[in-house]
């Protein structure tokens, strides 16, 4: 574990105490697990951001790793679709991280809009979704945590991943993680079914979540429970089968179960009549049940739904 003197030991990423004063709060964004979010301006220049504080008793040793975590990832990845860490401080022994601003989330925006969205609008988030998480997936970082929430939407429709606390770094081989991970309504069903090993997929299987939660205005598989969750992917994928063609490997799962209900699957296309052809072959190719399977983000950009449109 790195702790807080180590981390404040890097001169590149945390700077003197006195640069938080530079910051003036404005008011409080959010709360999360480990710290507040405030909107906050930056004195020198008028620049509004976003001002995390991080809360230093969650540890032993004071940093939570989640806060350790996100520092580490955001240092090394810069992405027109990721969002910007503009600064890292350590002051009067507490952590902040200063990020770019951005005054509305997905969940907010799909909220704000009224209707699903629909033609270039909804091809350019998706778009943008999987072109900020290829550039995650290149450099080995599965976000783990995807969800309309954790993506920032600016006026200009700019789309861009944030909330990178649960992230990892993937390994080879790869290494054994946490189960309890992801928001239910859009988490993979390897997590559901316990896999610990699992790869960036899970972020795939996120954004299928994500794309027709966009395409219909509401959650596609709203489950309200762990195995309450699996039974709404089941009642539309339908049950899986350890077998070909469905997903060899299913039944030796930790939380799999043989008495599990036999649903048969319903052709995508009639649960989500808004999509055209190639955006229902895109959506069913991310919500592959077999991992192995699952689309990645590369091959998701080179889709032809997206030619005309692609950067």
């Amino acid at each position: 574990m790195t702790s807080f003197g180590a981390l404040a030991t890097r001169p590149s990423a945390v700077n003197p105490r006195e640069n938080i004063e530079r910051y003036s709060r404005l008011d409080v964004l959010g709360e999360g697990t480990y710290g507040v979010v405030y909107r906050a301006v930056d004195k020198t220049n008028g620049q509004t951001v976003a001002l995390k504080k991080v809360r230093l008793d969650r540890t032993e040793e004071g940093i939570p790793q989640t806060a350790l975590r996100e520092v580490s990832i955001l240092q090394e990845v810069h992405h027109p679709n990721i969002v910007n860490l503009l600064d890292v401080i350590c002051a009067d022994g507490k952590l902040y991280l200063i990020f770019e601003y951005v005054d509305q989330d997905l969940k907010k925006a799909l909220e704000k809009h009224g209707s699903p969205f629909s033609g270039a609008e909804l091809k350019r988030l998706v778009y943008q979704l999987i072109d900020g998480l290829y550039f995650c997936h290149r450099h080995r970082i599965v976000h783990r945590d995807l969800k309309p929430a954790n993506i920032l939407l600016t006026h200009d429709k700019v789309l861009k991943l944030a909330d990178f606390g649960l992230a990892r770094a993937v390994q080879v081989p790869i290494r054994t993680y946490t189960h309890e991970v992801v928001t239910l309504w859009y988490r993979a069903p390897e997590i559901l079914l316990g896999e610990k090993h699992y790869s960036p997929a899970v972020d795939m299987w996120s954004v299928g979540c994500i794309f027709a939660e966009l395409a219909r205005g509401k959650v596609l598989f709203r489950g309200d429970s762990e195995i309450g969750q699996l039974f709404e992917i089941f009642q539309v994928l339908g049950t899986p089968a350890d077998m070909e063609g469905s997903w060899p490997g299913v039944s030796i799962l930790p939380d799999y179960r043989d008495v599990f209900p036999k649903w048969p699957p319903k052709r995508l296309s009639s649960v989500m009549p808004q999509l055209e052809a190639d955006a229902v072959d895109l959506l069913a190719k991310m919500l592959k049940y077999n991992p192995s399977e699952r689309i990645t983000a590369k091959e998701a950009l080179q889709h032809p739904w997206f030619n005309d449109i692609r950067l």
